[in-house]
């Protein structure tokens, strides 16, 4: 059964005022924002869409999508092992604590990647495709410029600040480009296999701390009907920030966010969004992939072994919807 749109936006409303703190309801729920219909790639809903923003670890999306093109080259597969270097270990922030010496594959760092949003899998993995991460940049702000991402410049595959603090040394984007970003990953490559999954284990059945279980920082998952990816993202710079989409009946649509003051208003608006723009229903074009991108395909393991850890999203009924909770996203 299907809540009416006023009733949803009702309902919306009282949980921001009665799970948020006083102190918020006068700040900005954003900095920018977009809808996009991913069947054909028309914005139907933009608020500061060109407003420049550090996309903090939303800079992943086109880790992944980098590493992808050398996937689909042959110069990767997602078996190839990647030994750890120095220069990967302690790279702050979200990480799976890797350590110079160890050995994973491809396919292990993408899940840590985009599941965990490992800053240091991202070095990594950047290293391992270009031979330097600086050449990997490059090749990033190449990919985005192809996109045409004009108002973007990546300077890092992880999207951590830079030691010097300023901006001028930031990865920055905007609501639109990363919405771009995120059509061509829907197109193109198998990113939601990654992007869905809510937990997985890395370096399953070693010890702890050297088990990692590595759970979702997108609480949207299952939480919200047809959600299943993208990738979230926090610094003090950029504020909370999440390229998002969902499915249903054959649409798709993609909603971004970035520069919110907290993660329950940033979570929230966007399932707002959603709701919102999937009531059009058939005014929105049917998503259909370009490719299949068979390369791409995880096997079903854990990272580092053979038993299955994935758990796949089960969409929740509509009415229970207002028990959802956002928990604060680590990165």
């Amino acid at each position: 059964m299907h809540r009416s749109l006023a009733t949803l936006r009702v309902w919306l409303a009282l949980v921001v005022l009665a799970a948020l703190p006083v102190a918020h309801a006068a700040q900005p729920e954003y900095r920018g924002a977009v809808v996009m219909d991913a069947g054909n790639g028309q914005i139907i809903f933009e608020d500061h869409a060109d407003r420049a923003n550090p996309p903090a670890s939303v800079t992943k999306l086109m880790t992944f999508l980098v590493v992808h093109d050398c996937l689909r080259a042959g110069t990767l597969t997602l078996n190839t092992p990647i030994t750890i270097a120095r220069e990967d270990a302690g790279m702050g922030g979200t990480q799976v604590w890797l350590e110079a010496g160890e050995a994973f594959t491809v396919e292990d760092l993408l899940y840590a990647l985009l599941i965990q949003s490992a800053n240091d899998a991202a070095h990594a993995l950047a290293r391992a495709a270009h031979g330097s991460v600086p050449a990997f940049v490059t090749e990033m702000n190449r990919r985005a410029q192809s996109l045409g991402m004009t108002q973007t410049t990546f300077r890092t595959p992880h999207g951590l600040p830079p030691r010097s603090r300023k901006a001028s040394d930031t990865d920055m984007t905007t609501a639109r480009d990363l919405a771009l970003l995120s059509r061509e990953l829907l197109l193109h490559t198998d990113i939601l296999t990654y992007s869905s999954v809510r937990e997985r284990t890395f370096r399953p059945g070693q010890p702890p701390p050297r088990e990692v279980i590595m759970r979702n920082h997108n609480h949207l998952l299952a939480k919200v009907r047809g959600a299943d990816g993208l990738k979230t993202g926090y610094t003090a710079a950029a504020g909370f920030c999440l390229a998002a989409t969902a499915e249903r009946e054959g649409r798709r649509l993609i909603v971004v966010v970035v520069g919110s003051p907290d993660a329950k208003s940033r979570d929230i608006k966007v399932a707002e969004l959603l709701e919102s723009f999937f009531a059009q229903g058939t005014n929105l074009a049917v998503f259909q992939r370009a490719d299949e991108s068979p390369f791409i395909q995880p096997s079903t393991g854990a990272a580092g072994g053979a038993a299955p850890a994935a758990k796949p999203p089960t969409p929740p009924a509509a009415e229970s919807l207002p028990t959802v909770r956002f928990p604060r996203p680590r990165s």
